[in-house]
């Protein structure tokens, strides 16, 4: 058995969804390991990690609808406002989406779906360079 560990550095440009599968998919193609499992992780409490539809840009365009649906900047609802009006509904959203996935490894290749993407959910409105722990196990 083998391992492998790398990180991943995203810059955003505020809320938003960041495919990062072509990275993610670059560096599982250098190390070598033609059957296992990768785990990705968030390092962060602001933003997370999803399996998402990579075809419709409405999809996309939905999903952050909803969110500001579901966990709206207003001051009124947080006690926690000292990082700005975006901050609390941001972790609310992190709490609500995964900061980890494991996708397995078979040929060398992610077996992700036909229309699945790996995505980088930032929840902020202001740009952030967000770090992702990508491990690889198998052999």
């Amino acid at each position: 058995m083998r391992q492998a560990l790398h990180r991943l550095a995203v810059e955003t440009s505020g809320r938003g969804l960041i495919e990062i599968t072509a990275p993610v998919r670059d560096w599982l193609g250098a190390q070598g390991i033609a059957a296992g499992l990768l785990t990705l992780f968030c390092r962060h409490s602001s933003a997370s990690l999803l399996i998402q539809e990579n075809a419709d840009p409405d999809v996309q365009a939905d999903l952050l609808d909803f969110f500001a649906a579901l966990a709206p900047e207003d001051k009124r609802r947080y006690r926690h406002t000292a990082e700005g009006a975006d901050d609390m509904p941001a972790h609310v959203r992190a709490a609500l989406t995964p900061t980890h996935l494991a996708i397995p490894v078979e040929h060398g290749a992610l077996l992700l779906g036909t229309w699945q993407g790996i995505y980088l959910f930032e929840h902020r409105r202001a740009p952030h360079r967000r770090e992702i722990a990508v491990h690889l196990i198998g052999e």
